[in-house]
């Protein structure tokens, strides 16, 4: 890991590359809030017509496909390891398997609108996990500040102080049980994955092969056979796994490759805007005030989770030459997009829904998240 993070330092910092341009990534950036933020109304329209397993496992089938046929024109190679399949059996549970499943099953009893709102809070779990989790990540005052502005935004969707009335608590548990799922797989994922030499497209393909395997068992046990296809159903759930999960993926990596985590990871915020809108619009879900000012407050708290401590300047000792660094801030975000292109990716979200991704915690950096998502 040392040795990639010198190369990549030594390569980026002699010369000055060019920064992206800004109508490229922002247009593909734009596409891929759209498809995340669409996600959770292709849940929706796919329960209609299937069980919410069977609209899971297409999901997932769906997205290893894409990945594999890129796999494939990309001559790249699935792991090896043994080890690696084995933590990737588990990672593929966490961060694909059980959270999209429970988002199935809640949209069922609860609005899409609700449920692109409560994978918004998967950032807040992660940072209390990661304290209790990770010792080397230390909360700052503003980050458990953001932890508690978060859930009272949560509190403010659910309308607590009338008692929860309207809402159906069991389909909003199922949610929030979700977007939780998101960040236990990214701890899992540093603790044991963290120095793999295999490439983000091949753990990722890896990962939803074996989540596509789980569901295969899993999903006979507990439902039949489907009796029909209605066209709409099957069109979102295979758009919710070639675009939401197989697309978003290579989207997204991209994106992190050209202009940094930092940015990239800035979609997540966007996708319960969208999320919201396309469940009024399309839908016609109903809005009450309290779900956009809760939204809005969860999302504060989530980017005050994220929020880090400003690094001081280098010192002359390490600097390349005298005076100012000759290495552009974009050039330096760039540079440690390729450190972390190392790290095996977990759908982002990683997401990120996609499961969406959501903003990467520190506990986890997938080349995103997924992301459900």
């Amino acid at each position: 890991m040392s040795t990639t993070a010198s190369r990549a330092t030594r390569t980026v910092a002699p010369a000055s590359p060019a920064a992206p341009s800004p109508t490229g990534w922002r247009l593909r950036f734009a596409v891929l809030a759209l498809v995340w933020g669409f996600s959770f109304l292709f849940i929706k329209v796919g329960t209609e017509g299937f069980a919410p397993l069977q609209v899971t496992l297409g999901r997932v089938a769906s997205g290893a496909a894409v990945l594999l046929a890129v796999l494939v024109v990309k001559r790249q190679r699935l792991p090896r390891s043994v080890r690696t399949w084995a933590h990737l059996a588990v990672a593929a549970l966490f961060l694909n398997a059980l959270p999209f499943s429970l988002f199935a099953f809640a949209e069922l009893t609860i609005p899409s609108t609700l449920a692109g709102i409560c994978n918004a809070t998967s950032p807040l779990w992660g940072m209390a996990l990661s304290v209790v989790a990770l010792s080397e990540d230390r909360p700052t005052r503003r980050r458990v500040a953001g932890l508690g502005v978060g859930f009272l935004g949560v509190l403010t969707v659910l309308g607590a102080w009338q008692g929860f009335t309207g809402t159906d608590l069991t389909g909003t548990a199922m949610a929030l049980g979700a977007s939780l799922c998101y960040p236990i797989g990214w701890i899992y994922v540093r603790r044991t994955l963290g120095g793999s030499q295999d490439s983000h497209l091949s753990v990722s393909s890896a990962q939803l092969l074996l989540a596509t395997a789980q569901l295969a068992v899993v999903t006979p046990l507990f439902t039949g056979a489907p009796t029909s296809f209605p066209l709409w159903p099957v069109v979102s759930v295979i758009a919710l796994g070639t675009l939401g999960t197989g697309f978003a993926f290579l989207l997204q990596y991209g994106l992190v490759a050209e202009i940094g985590p930092t940015t990239a990871q800035m979609v997540t915020y966007f996708i319960p805007v969208i999320a919201t809108a396309a469940g009024v619009a399309l839908l016609g879900e109903q809005l009450s005030w309290n779900t956009p000012v809760g939204a809005l407050i969860v999302l504060a708290g989530a980017a005050l989770t994220q929020s880090k401590p400003r690094r001081s300047a280098p010192s002359s000792a390490v600097a390349s030459g005298p005076g100012p660094s000759s290495t552009p801030a974009h050039a330096t975000e760039r540079a440690d997009a390729a450190v972390q292109a190392d790290v095996p990716s977990v759908d982002l979200p990683v997401a990120p829904q996609s499961g969406a991704p959501v903003p990467l915690p520190d506990a986890a950096l997938a080349g995103r998240t997924p992301e459900e998502h």
